[in-house]
């Protein structure tokens, strides 16, 4: 299509400058031809696939903001932010700056970073070039929207922006359209979000005196009428050549970057389930129509102006990223470097030989094995726990534990995934109400439905008690009715209370049922439950050689009044913690019926061995166990000597965490034990814990590669052993599915850390939840706010998280690596374009993959 055939001044049927909307939307006065309706489908959805999905508060996940651009190299992604959204994907130059000041980076990073970046020698930078550049600042301005070039009133210093003031219109309208949960009057949705949006605006009457336009109204006859007749407008009327359509578009969702993202995350829903969504289009055309609506504000003169100016802009846009892509190497060469610096301690700890009694005799028989979730905050307890009792064998294995598992607590409708995002359930878990000793019959039954029935009726209490609380009328005499229970419920946050962690999933259930409330598969025959503990037995290296005492470990976090407590829990259960996943495999392994079936395929339990699911409060270091009252005596027994290691081993991972939280790590160790758990039930801490901050590198490979190494709780540990793997499909599972959530992880942290304005959520302090769910606001308003809150990356002095990009080792002969690489797009896109490293262990030594050869790890 010849691009200037989009001037608007050259278009055969009529002029541009003089159209409306009302033109579009009939089809006698514009009639647009299919293959340019095909050309502006295809730019829309180019633009709305650009943005990554967000997952709600209560099912939080890590997320790579960048995910759905991993297609290409890192630092044209950069350069792309940059000049579309303001963004920034490296780190600053002012805290490279000070971690080359400090010797965080040494001149050898510095130097092998210039090595390895084919950029960098291309442009024949040097290590001075480099280092002056630190004194200097990145300036990199954004390619204007049609609302920037418009808004030229002289006094616009005293108001809002119109971008500002937009985004924060748009963002009311959205939190009010979405909102499900928390509003008592909710909005009729039957039309969609772009028809919503249409009707409030045209009862908004504040909106035009925050952009200083006070007759706004009386201009909005020139809204589109219709999402489509949005698009259409924007992208014939505004003359930009063709090639810049998807990326004006992208800029114009970055303005709405976290509505974007919520948005996405319900298309991304709906595809899991064979459906479409259209949200997020919405969300494009409303910002789209709001330059119709602008347009009327402003004479000829000033429109023409206006035009002229956006087309003088975009009309080089391609060039305009070409250039800051160029400016942005040197950045790339100090990431690069950050990384070294980390890099060449990690690979020092991994290559020296194991110390005396770092490494179990093999003489020595294992009495318990615990698998534990791959999280960084698992490392420390590990080796904790290896070190205070040689008799246990510790394996990392992926949160979730395998199940591909959806949960419905007892006597509701709450079902919620437990497993990673990027994956959809398959297999239902709901409760059960069961007595140690017994199996089914008319008593288990009658318990059931009377736990049941007892909790519907307090649920049915707690929301007449939550409504009345609510309605304006009736606050302060709620108040006053509750007395002394709701004064009581407010002392727990001005003295914090030292209980241990409580269970939501229990909330309403009375006390003497819950002990005896146990979730467990259902739905599933005795061949289907026996082939899925085969393969989930497999993958965790458990079909041979298992100990009398089989621990299965989740973990979770406790916080309390903490909008984003979900991204503290396990994010390979969606948000949740590992419990839940924990028993109801342990349940499944422990079935008698499922351990004969397990003889057919060659796996043996042996009738001594007992299967426990306990949990990992990651916030305080404690160790919870479940349905003990199940266990053998024998059993019972073993539990209690590995109570007795799991008390020794968290008092010394408390002392380690101790400094990095404010805490003396010489206290008693019950009074440093009681200080967290003090933390943990304080509603006023804005950081109850570190959670995944420091993440740099993910091992996989047997325990003896890492046993003992201080890895400092920044490294993801999975078990594998390539010996046991022959047809490399275990290799291909770790490559796809844990590989791509601790990336997702690593790059959230990376992003809200190198550009906390666009891509993390602000101050904790400040945050309000909207809809109840579906995240928070910074404040009052301005777009819905994404990724970690700064109090979970910074100290108040100094960033405590280094964005580092993810440096991944794997113990597999490379034929089988470069295998899954080969057959995995996304995996390919992840490594060939710069967004994680990829090592290996050869032997004794480690090297490094680069365009398909493996080179030796030179830093020293």
């Amino acid at each position: 299509m010849n691009t200037e055939s989009l001037a608007p001044t050259q278009q055969p049927d009529t002029s541009f400058e003089t159209l409306t909307c009302a033109d579009f939307s009939n089809t006698e006065t514009a009639v647009v031809k299919a293959p340019l309706l095909e050309e502006i489908e295809a730019a829309c959805e180019q633009a709305c696939q650009s943005i990554a999905p967000a997952w709600p508060l209560d099912r939080a996940i890590a997320v790579n903001p960048h995910w759905c651009r991993i297609g290409r190299p890192v630092r044209e992604v950069a350069a792309r932010m940059a000049v579309l959204g303001d963004i920034r994907v490296f780190p600053s130059r002012s805290y490279v700056q000070q971690a080359w000041r400090e010797g965080r980076i040494k001149p050898q990073d510095l130097h092998y970073a210039l090595s390895v970046l084919p950029a960098a020698q291309a442009q024949a930078l040097s290590a001075a070039q480099c280092i002056d550049a630190l004194s200097t600042t990145a300036s990199v301005s954004r390619l204007p929207l049609l609302i920037d070039v418009l808004d030229d009133d002289l006094a616009r210093h005293t108001r809002l922006s119109w971008r500002q003031a937009i985004t924060h219109q748009v963002s009311q309208t959205c939190a009010s359209y979405f909102d499900e949960n928390q509003a008592d009057w909710q909005p009729a949705r039957g039309a969609g979000l772009y028809a919503f949006w249409r009707d409030t605006l045209t009862h908004d009457h504040g909106i035009g005196v925050l952009m200083g336009v006070p007759d706004l109204g009386k201009w909005l006859n020139a809204l589109p009428a219709t999402r489509q007749d949005a698009e259409r407008w924007a992208l014939q009327r505004l003359g930009l050549p063709e090639p810049a359509w998807a990326d004006y578009l992208e800029a114009v969702l970055l303005t709405v970057n976290g509505w974007a993202s919520w948005c996405a995350y319900l298309g991304w829903q709906a595809g899991q389930e064979g459906r479409t969504d259209p949200h997020l289009r919405d969300l494009l055309a409303i910002r789209l129509a709001w330059g119709a609506i602008l347009l009327e504000c402003k004479d000829e003169s000033v429109t023409r102006t206006a035009f002229n100016a956006l087309q003088a802009h975009w009309r080089h846009a391609a060039e305009r990223l070409t250039q800051v892509q160029e400016m942005l190497v040197v950045d790339e060469v100090w990431q690069v470097a950050l990384e070294a610096g980390y890099q060449r301690q990690l690979a020092g700890k991994l290559t020296i030989a194991p110390g005396a009694g770092s490494v179990v005799s093999a003489a020595q028989a294992v009495e318990v094995q615990a698998a534990f979730c791959i999280d960084v905050r698992s490392e420390p307890l590990r080796r904790a726990l290896e070190a205070v009792w040689p008799a246990i064998q510790t394996i990392g294995f992926a949160g979730f534990f395998g199940l591909p598992v959806a949960y419905t607590p007892l006597a509701t409708t709450a079902r919620r995934p437990q497993l990673p995002g990027l994956l959809a359930p398959t297999i239902e878990v709901t409760d059960n109400i069961r007595i140690a000793g017994t199996d089914s019959g008319t008593n288990q039954t009658e318990l059931n439905n009377a736990a049941r029935h007892a909790r519907q009726r307090r649920f049915a209490w707690t929301e007449q008690w939550r409504s009345a609380s609510r309605w304006p009328t009736s606050a302060f005499s709620f108040v006053e009715a509750a007395g002394v229970g709701y004064v009581s419920k407010l002392a727990h946050w001005l003295k914090p209370t030292t209980r241990a962690r409580m269970s939501d999933d229990l909330a309403g259930l009375p006390p003497r049922y819950r002990p005896m409330c146990r979730p467990g598969l259902t739905g599933m025959d005795i061949d289907a439950k026996v082939a899925l503990a085969v393969r989930v037995l497999h993958a965790m290296g458990l079909d041979r050689q298992l100990a009398p005492l089989v621990l299965l470990v989740g973990h979770g976090s406790q916080s309390n009044n903490n909008a984003q407590a979900a991204a503290l829990d396990c994010g390979a259960c969606c948000g949740q913690t590992g419990e839940v996943n924990a028993r109801a495999l342990a349940q499944l392994l422990n079935e008698p019926a499922v351990r004969h079936g397990l003889l057919s395929s060659g796996v043996n339990i042996p009738a001594k061995t007992a299967f426990v699911a306990a949990l990992h409060n990651t916030t305080t270091d404690e160790i919870e166990g479940f349905d003990l009252d199940l266990l053998t005596p024998d059993a019972r027994v073993r539990w209690e000597q590995v109570e007795t290691a799991f008390t020794r081993a968290g008092d010394q991972v408390r002392r380690e965490r101790a400094p990095s939280l404010g805490l003396n790590p010489r206290a008693v160790q019950d009074d440093l034990l009681t200080q967290l758990r003090r933390r943990a039930n304080d509603g006023a801490q804005t950081r109850p814990e570190w959670g995944l901050a420091g993440n740099a590198a993910f091992i996989i490979a047997p325990r003896h590669r890492s046993h003992g190494r201080v890895l400092d709780g920044r490294s993801f540990l999975h078990d594998y052993d390539a010996d046991q793997d022959t047809d490399g499909s275990v290799l291909e599972l770790l490559m796809t599915a844990p590989m791509l959530v601790t990336h997702w992880i690593n790059w959230q942290y990376h992003a809200s850390s190198c550009d906390p304005v666009h891509l993390g959520s602000g101050n904790k302090v400040l945050h309000n939840v909207v809809g109840g769910h579906i995240g928070v606001f910074e404040g009052n308003g301005g777009d819905l706010r994404i990724g970690l809150s700064k109090q979970s990356l910074h100290d108040g002095e100094r960033w405590v998280h280094e964005p580092l990009r993810l440096t991944v080792i794997i113990d597999a002969p490379s034929q089988a690596i470069e295998r899954v690489i080969q057959q995995h797009a996304v995996v390919r896109q992840l490594i060939d374009n710069g967004w994680m490293h990829l090592w290996r262990f050869d032997a004794a030594r480690l090297t490094r993959y680069d365009n398909g050869r493996w080179e030796p790890v030179g830093m020293e």
